[in-house]
């Protein structure tokens, strides 16, 4: 008796995992925001040098680029759960 033999796909290449990965890409940018907000506060407290200054700044920079990140792929997630957006044909668009 022949059996058949299920096409053994990754993980991570298949829609579950994909939307996984996304979700804790999500997790990762909101750690590192809180944690590049921290470092970043910190490092304005004394301000000794106009250095130390400049790197707080890039910090809070760097934790507004994360936030914008996981808001974006939280974005991705909630218009498209499970997959690239499905493009219609040209001619099913309507022209005013």
């Amino acid at each position: 008796m022949q059996t058949l033999k299920q096409k053994h796909r990754p993980f991570c290449f298949s829609v579950k995992g994909q939307v996984k990965m996304l979700r804790l890409d999500i997790i990762n940018s909101m750690v590192t925001a809180v944690f590049m907000i921290i470092i970043s506060v910190l490092a304005l407290i004394p301000e000794t040098t106009t250095f130390i200054v400049l790197g707080g700044v890039f910090g809070l920079l760097a934790a507004v680029c994360c936030i914008a990140d996981g808001a974006l792929i939280y974005r991705k997630l909630l218009f498209n759960p499970s997959g690239p957006y499905q493009k219609k044909p040209i001619h099913d668009k309507i022209v005013l």
